[in-house]
């Protein structure tokens, strides 16, 4: 009886996922593909327009959101901090109200203010308010229950600031505001500065981890965007994409950030998103190696590192760039009889401060006998 033997490959992420890329009205398009049970949004929760100290009027906050493919914004302008007050004399949701009535093209506006005080505790936003008057209080504690009477979302700001070194130091304020749940979530990036010290606080603490742009000029003067850079942002895991849902993710933790090609997160959340973000798109094999090609549907660079595994000879390094396809070739021995785990280390897309994402693909290869019987 003669047999003839071919290979079968299966090339695959350890946690299996349906792709889903739904297509988005955003004047950018979708940045992130979704993943299984939940809507990929790219968030800005912190900005500010004239009706504090930033320089736009707040139509502008939502028109620059559409262009660069943003799901969601809060306009959370200034308490305290009101520079132009001579001229902008409404109350504090003047500003929300204004960009939520302006036909803003599927970007979810929600209403927000920042909190202005002195370091401890400094500055705090809340967001999903109902009223933002309520926040004008002499005491910050005062205002920051005013928020937590509202059901609102408080999270620290910019925790570096006004800090040695520009190093988050954990007072005993942010004790008393965590104990008193006061506290749901800490900015890890604000405008170009990371701090690792604040996702370490957050992983510790159960606390959501955010991150914002701050911006108080025109977008493009603060980021290169015609050169490739975009604003950080919270990217949020949400069920659909309503202020309502985006809450409940918040609340839950449910959020990774976006900053300078890296993304910041949870572990549950990052491994289906990456399967998402880099495609198998060809796979060609024979006895002795297999020859994978994977596209990059997201909007910025992935770089691995594959670790060393007995028996496979692979590339030491891999980048997927942005909207491209990527190809390597995997060598085995006889020993490993086609079938091994390789382990790739995310290395810009980090589950701890300093600690990468390793995501196990599965490559197997098994002969099918046939002839007659």
């Amino acid at each position: 009886m003669k047999r003839n033997g071919y290979i079968v490959v299966c090339f695959f992420i350890i946690i299996r996922v349906t792709f889903v890329f739904a297509q988005s009205n955003a004047g950018a398009g979708k940045l992130l593909p979704d993943i299984p049970g939940y809507r990929t949004l790219c968030c800005d929760f912190h900005m500010h327009t004239v009706f504090s100290d930033g320089s736009v009027w707040p139509t502008v906050r939502v028109e620059e959101a559409w262009q660069e493919g943003l799901d969601a914004i809060a306009i959370t302008d200034h308490i305290e901090y009101r520079p132009h007050k001579d001229d902008m004399t409404s109350d504090f949701n003047r500003s929300f109200s204004i960009a939520a009535d302006s036909r803003p093209n599927g970007v979810v506006v929600i209403k927000g203010s920042e909190i202005t005080r002195a370091m401890p505790p400094g500055h705090f936003n809340a967001i999903f308010l109902q009223d933002s008057n309520p926040l004008d209080t002499e005491l910050y504690m005062d205002a920051i229950q005013a928020a937590a009477d509202q059901s609102a979302f408080i999270f620290w700001n910019h925790p570096g600031w006004r800090q040695p070194d520009t190093k988050p130091i954990w007072y005993e304020e942010h004790t008393e505001l965590f104990e008193k749940g006061l506290m749901h979530g800490i900015e890890i990036v604000n405008d170009r500065e990371y701090y690792p010290e604040a996702f370490q606080y957050c992983l510790d603490k159960n606390l959501t981890l955010m991150g914002n742009s701050d911006v108080h000029s025109p977008i493009h003067m603060a980021w290169d965007l015609d050169g490739g850079e975009k604003r950080p942002m919270t990217v949020v895991f949400a069920r659909e994409k309503s202020i309502a849902s985006i809450k409940e993710a918040l609340f839950d933790r449910r959020t990774a950030v976006y900053f300078e090609k890296k993304l910041f997160g949870h572990e549950p959340f990052l491994v289906p998103l990456i399967n998402q973000c880099l495609q198998v798109k060809n796979v060609v094999a024979d006895e002795k190696s297999v020859f994978v090609e994977i596209y990059n549907c997201s909007f910025f660079d992935y770089k691995c590192m594959i670790k060393p595994v007995e028996g496979i000879s692979a590339p030491e390094k891999l980048t997927f760039y942005d909207g491209k396809k990527a190809g390597f070739t995997v060598k085995f021995t006889d020993e490993v009889k086609g079938r091994f785990v390789l382990p790739l280390l995310m290395e810009n897309v980090l589950i701890a401060p300093e600690k990468g994402l390793f995501v196990e693909y599965v490559v197997s290869a098994k002969t099918i006998m046939e002839g007659s019987h």
